[in-house]
């Protein structure tokens, strides 16, 4: 069985504001295979955008690896968000109604691996994705010129 170490991260400038993602996609030993960083739009909230990196990794693994191979792949989630985690585990109970359709989503994209692990961690750990997060937001919100 493989196994892929995902950072991910979501954030919001304004919470709810303008919504972005990142996430990074390592092997077992923590090498760096991909990495992403999207806008997500305006009006988001941090947890919405926790759960979209979250989705979004989901996606992006079963594009890069095949639906047939993920049967086999190991997940390992890492993020900061320790309200995202402790849903996702079933620790903390969802009552915002978006999250709970973004819990949904993301619980449907689980069951396809092998195995997935949601780990928090601290903010410090979580930089790669962060920065990501960070750098969608300020191409998207800083002005564009052609000259």
């Amino acid at each position: 069985m493989e196994k892929l170490i995902i950072y991910t991260d979501g954030g919001s400038r304004g919470n709810p504001g303008s919504g972005a993602i990142g996430v990074v996609v390592c092997d077992s030993r923590e090498k760096i295979l991909k990495e992403y960083g999207e806008y997500l739009g305006e009006n988001i909230t941090n947890n919405e955008a926790e759960y979209q990196a979250v989705i979004f990794a989901f996606k992006k693994v079963k594009a890069l690896f095949g639906k047939e191979k993920v049967k086999n792949i190991e997940l390992e989630i890492k993020s900061d968000s320790e309200l995202l985690v402790k849903q996702l585990t079933g620790k903390y109970k969802i009552m915002e109604p978006k999250i709970q359709l973004l819990f949904i989503a993301a619980w449907n994209s689980k069951i396809e691996f092998k195995q997935v692990n949601f780990i928090n961690i601290p903010r410090e750990e979580n930089k790669e994705a962060d920065r990501l997060v960070n750098q969608a937001l300020d191409n998207q919100l800083s002005p564009q010129t052609l000259f």
